[in-house]
């Protein structure tokens, strides 16, 4: 299987990731977890967790976020209330946007 190239990620994206990724370690080793030991609770290998602890953009949104909580880092405001509104007004803006989106069909030629 032929090796894939990196995607290019923007560097706002890179610094959120390495951001993450330490705060995941600190939580970590504040809660004197090994990296097994926090592999073990999120259900991953212990490569998973340091490619995530590096700040690694390939690794899985999810397992990402269980390490996180597992690590005791807080994701945006996770209270349970906060969360569920959260998701009901980005429910009510999505019902105001188009339900499909499409490409823009070729421009109008107005050069005569």
């Amino acid at each position: 299987m032929p090796k894939l190239r990196p995607r290019p990620h923007s560097r706002i994206t890179r610094q959120a990731l390495t951001l993450l990724g330490r705060q995941v370690r600190v939580g970590r080793k504040e809660r004197r977890m090994t990296v097994q030991a926090l592999a073990d609770r999120v259900g991953v290998s212990r490569g998973l967790i340091q490619r995530i602890e590096k700040g690694d953009p390939g690794c899985q949104v999810g397992s990402v976020f269980e390490a996180a909580v597992v690590a005791g880092v807080t994701l945006f405001d996770a209270s349970s209330t906060a969360m569920n509104l959260g998701i009901k007004e980005t429910d009510q803006r999505l019902a105001l946007l188009p339900r499909h989106t499409h490409a823009d069909r070729k421009g109008v030629k107005d050069d005569f």
